[in-house]
């Protein structure tokens, strides 16, 4: 049976979005399964934390010359995992604004580097989106989520069909212990890994490293494009 290792050995993956969370998980796991792995983000002091052998660049996904300028030569893999708390809160009095900052990060930055990524991405290699749970959930005070998550989500399907023979998925995590949740009032982040816990099949909330090794059965797996894969531990219950 082939392992992530086989596959990953010596090839190239570039994790965008990849100084916390799960694209850091993603290329840390990444690395330690033979890759050449580069991450980029905004902050030089989380990227330099990233690794030793993860090589990272500082750019800014609303900046498409700055993550072109990110792409390795040879690219055999693309991770899209950059994204924020934005659009979050109920729709009575939702921050536009914040919808469309979130818009413009998932839908427009990672086209953005989709198109930058292209001529350098192998033949047989991979893009892997990162969207979330609430696009298929229904919870209160999500909407602004579930649009930006359920746009990048739909757009799977038609990026497989038309950019073959590279390989194109999504993961839809659930909700994962990470920094995403520094912003919330410990009570309130609490409260919310309480509830989902007990919602879940499995118990509890997830992990950046449990997202990751989804991430990279993804990527291993030369058999498989055009799928969203729900790694939310699952829910039963809303």
């Amino acid at each position: 049976m082939t392992s992530h290792n086989d596959v990953l050995e010596g090839s190239t993956v570039l994790v965008v979005g990849g100084s916390s969370g799960i694209g850091l998980a993603t290329a840390r796991a990444a690395r330690a399964a033979g890759a050449e792995v580069t991450v980029t983000g905004r902050d030089e002091a989380k990227l330099r934390a990233a690794g030793d052998r993860i090589a990272w660049r500082v750019a800014d996904l609303h900046d498409r010359g700055s993550i072109a300028a990110a792409v390795p030569d040879r690219l055999d893999h693309l991770v899209l995992a950059a994204g924020d708390s934005a659009g979050i809160g109920p729709v009575t009095g939702l921050d536009l604004d914040s919808v469309r900052a979130g818009l413009d990060t998932k839908v427009i930055g990672f086209l953005g580097a989709i198109q930058a990524a292209l001529p350098a991405l192998q033949p047989g290699g991979s893009i892997t989106l990162v969207g979330a749970a609430s696009a298929r959930s229904a919870a209160p005070g999500a909407v602004g989520l579930a649009m930006i998550n359920g746009a990048v989500e739909a757009g799977v399907a038609s990026l497989a069909a038309e950019l073959t023979p590279v390989r194109v998925n999504a993961v839809s995590p659930g909700v994962v212990d990470t920094a995403w949740w520094s912003g919330f009032p410990a009570e309130a982040r609490e409260a919310v890994f309480t509830q989902y816990g007990k919602a879940a099949s499995i118990g509890r909330v997830g992990t950046a490293a449990e997202v990751a090794q989804a991430i990279l059965a993804l990527v291993a797996n030369p058999y498989l494009t055009g799928a969203v894969l729900p790694v939310d531990g699952g829910p039963t219950v809303g």
